[in-house]
């Protein structure tokens, strides 16, 4: 008897921890997507803004969609080639679909619709707090 209120108190303090380890874990794996992402989309707009990419006049230089950044682009120079910025996009962990909000230059920072111009920067879609008490699609 003795042994299984022992038990059953060790239970009630493991699962809490378990949980927010489980939540820390994919709270780091947010932020190593979001990295990886935001440093291709970084990436593009340098090659861009060097004119090794070509882009439409008042174009921001930032890729129409994500998946721009997957397929590649010819890079302009003397000796023209496909570069990639990205193996696959990285999924949002914090949503069920995986799917990222985007951002377009053009838009307010606050928005939560996406113009459609390009992809400046991608923010989980998440509505719940982190362990820090921010939201996740504030990071």
């Amino acid at each position: 008897m003795v042994t299984m209120v022992i038990l059953s108190i060790l239970a009630m303090g493991i699962l809490p921890l378990s949980q927010i380890t489980y939540k820390r874990a994919k709270e780091i794996e947010l932020k190593r997507n979001l990295r990886i992402i935001r440093r291709a989309l970084d990436e593009y707009k340098r090659l861009s803004d060097q004119g090794k990419i070509p882009k439409e006049p008042f174009a921001s230089g930032y890729p129409k969609t994500l998946e721009v950044l997957v397929e590649g682009v010819e890079l302009q120079g003397p000796v023209p080639f496909r570069v990639k910025f990205l193996r696959r996009i990285p999924r949002d962990p914090m949503t069920e679909d995986g799917q990222w909000g985007l951002r377009s230059y053009f838009d307010d920072p606050d928005s939560e619709s996406w113009g459609g111009q390009d992809v400046y920067d991608v923010y989980s879609k998440s509505e719940e707090k982190a362990l820090d008490g921010t939201y996740y699609r504030d990071w």
